[in-house]
Parts: structure tokens; sequence; C-alpha cells
């Protein structure tokens, strides 16, 4: 028996525990984890707001706990937050695995507790900083203050989920440092990174062959500093082209306060496009912008480099991991709309891009493949069955 073969039995198989929302690159992220330990042990998936369509129903045991998880108003999303607890506790209890992998759900106590006291072995995987997503999305609907206090609630409910499992994993060593995890540090693993499809997302137009284009691809949303992004392409030399690729509420005024400048063919607004579509998009670009106020190891930023594109991002979680300051791209230190401008004028002008891009294509390659990720777990694992 292999010693992969040895840690499968003793893993006993795991069950991942997640909500990952309608956002597709969050479902995406879940069937890439449950796709990397599959190839360890079993996998089966409790989660919600997955639609019949979704591609994890062919590939995995799929379980969905709830089918509407946010409602109307924050008392709505309360009481479904408790009841979708209370179901997963059900649930866990008539589960055979012996791994419970809580993913994005960081603040479901509950049913961590509950898997502790089934005698599951309990490890949480937070996608970002919930908290703080959360307290963004909220002050959009109700006073400052009283987002602030909700996510306060969210964030002791995260301490405590994270005193009672017995692993805590993180993209990357500074995402840990950001989250505030080194207190875990003997049941932290930092090195828990997805992957990408390098084959997918590759350089297909050659980067000296781009024009000076820049671009954004994401959610159209106010975490992503699209007000930022608007302010910032009024003050970019004519030369300049800014595409966005993606949708959200902050579309309409894109295209109201960009009017001239789309009109004028300065800026394209593409929307929203499969993902199969994007590494075409992403090779159209010199330069990716990410000016996020918070993320945890943006896809994005990586698929983009795996396309020999540079990403320029705010050093938020783990983006300094993998964004390294003109290496593999660039760090948006200030987030003022005349400096940022200043700056992408100043990158493209760069004649050492089209090494940047090389660096760039060659890290995700080694770092961020499918095997690399696989024999990261397979150590995370084997450590864990060992304590």
């Amino acid at each position: 028996m292999s010693q992969r073969q040895q840690i499968a039995e003793e893993i006993g198989g795991v069950c991942i525990v997640t909500q990952p929302g309608s956002g597709q690159s969050e479902k995406n992220h879940t069937r890439d984890l449950a796709s990397i330990i599959a190839e360890l042990t079993t996998v089966a998936i409790l989660t919600a707001d997955l639609p019949e369509s979704s591609d994890l129903l062919d590939r995995f045991e799929v379980v969905v706990f709830n089918t509407t998880s946010i409602g109307d108003n924050t008392f709505v999303e309360a009481l479904r937050f408790l009841r979708n607890q209370l179901r997963l506790c059900r649930l866990l209890r008539a589960r055979e695995e012996s791994v419970v992998l809580f993913f994005g759900t960081t603040s479901y106590t509950l049913p961590i507790l509950a898997a502790r006291l089934l005698g599951k072995r309990v490890v949480v995987l937070p996608r970002g900083n919930l908290p703080l997503s959360l307290q963004l999305h909220w002050e959009e609907t109700m006073p400052d203050k009283l987002a602030q206090i909700l996510a306060g609630i969210i964030s002791q409910l995260e301490g405590v989920s994270y005193q009672l499992a017995h692993g805590v994993i993180t993209y990357t060593s500074k995402m840990a440092e950001m989250l505030g995890l080194e207190q875990y540090e003997e049941k932290l693993y930092p090195t828990g990174a997805r992957f990408i499809d390098t084959d997918r997302f590759s350089v297909d137009v050659p980067y000296t062959d781009r024009g000076r284009t820049v671009g954004f691809l994401g959610r159209l949303e106010g975490e992503k500093r699209i007000p930022l992004l608007i302010d910032t392409v009024s003050q970019l030399p004519d030369d300049i082209t800014v595409i966005f690729v993606g949708d959200g509420t902050y579309r309409e005024t894109l295209e109201r306060e960009l009017a001239d400048e789309i009109e004028a063919g300065k800026v394209e607004v593409i929307g929203w496009v499969d993902h199969d579509e994007v590494p075409e998009q992403l090779n159209q670009l010199r330069l990716l912008l990410l000016p996020s106020k918070t993320e945890g190891l943006p896809t994005t930023v990586l698929e983009a480099m795996a396309c020999g594109t540079p990403a320029y991002a705010t050093p938020v979680s783990g983006v300094p991991d993998i964004v390294q300051e003109g290496e593999t791209g660039f760090l948006m230190d200030t987030v003022e709309a005349e400096v940022v401008a200043e700056r992408i004028t100043e990158i493209l002008d760069r004649e050492d891009l089209p090494r940047i891009s090389e660096t760039s294509r060659a890290f995700v390659e080694d770092e961020y493949s499918f095997e690399a990720a696989v024999e990261r777990y397979d150590h995370i694992f084997a450590d864990l069955c060992s304590t």
C-alpha cells in the first residue's frame, strides 16, 4: 500500500461544507477544492444555492441544505443563517466521512461544534475576510454603525470556530497573517493554495503584440473600488484603453460616468462573460487592475498571470504572496485616482514588462498547478491524521 493510499484510509473521506452564493467564481472554487481532495480520498459536498445545472452535481455527491440563503432584510438573513446551521447539524450526524472541511462557512459555529461532538476531525478554510466583506455589503443598506456591530458578531463567531477546529487552512501565509490567524500556529496550514488550469489559461497572444490596454475583470461592486477606477480612467492618457469585464450594481454608474470615454473608444464595457471566454479577455491586456478592499487569494490574478498578464493590485490578504513588486506584478499601495493613473502609465512604459510577463506565467506553472495543489493537501491531511 502506497503512502497516499494509507493516508486516504486514515482520512476516511472528506465532507466539504460550503455556501458558495451566486457567483460563478465561488462555485469554481468549490469545484477546484473538491477536485484536489478527490485525488486523495472520497468527497461529498454539503452546500446551498446550487442551480440544477451545476457541474458539481455530475462530478461529486452533493447535498443541498438550502435553496435560498439571502433574505430581503437582515432579520430574514439572520433567521436563515440559524436555520442553515441547524439543518447542517442534522445532516452531519448522518454522514460517514471522518473529516469535515468548512470552506468559507467560517462563522457556522453550531455545525462545527456538532462535528466535533460527533467525533469528526474539523478543518476550517476561510475564503477571505468574511466580516469585512459582509460589513461592506451591509453598509449599502443600513447605518454604518449597525453594519460594524453585525460584522463584529460574525468575527466573534469566526473566532470560536477557529478555536474549535482541529486545523485551519489558508491559501497563503500572508493571508493567514492579515486574518490574524498566527495565534493558531500549532494547527495552522498556510499552504492550501488553489490551482489554475495552465492549459486553458495560457499565453495565446504574445505579450509584445498587445496594445496599451489595461482592464478589470470581476464583479462591478463597491468592495472592488469601481468608483476609484471610474475616476482613474478619466485621468489616463488617451493612448491607454481600459476594458471592464463583469457585471454588478455599479455597471450603470460606470457606463453613465464614462459615457464620453466609451463613445471615444477609450473604454469598453464588455459585461459578464462565460468562464470559458476569460482567457481570451485576459490575453488582450498588458495589465490587470484589481483595487479591491478585501480578497482571499483572487483567482482572477492567478488566471491573468497564467496568461502572461501582470496585475496591479491592492496588497490585501494573500495578494502580496503572488503579486511580488516588480517581479510578478505591482502593488497598489495608494488608492487615490491621480496616483493610480500615474502609476498605470509608468508601469506601461517599463521596458522590462515582457520579462515580468514571463515570470508571472512561470510562477503560476511552478506554484499553482493541479499537481502542486494535490501535493500540498496530501501533506496537510497526513499531518492532520497524525495528530
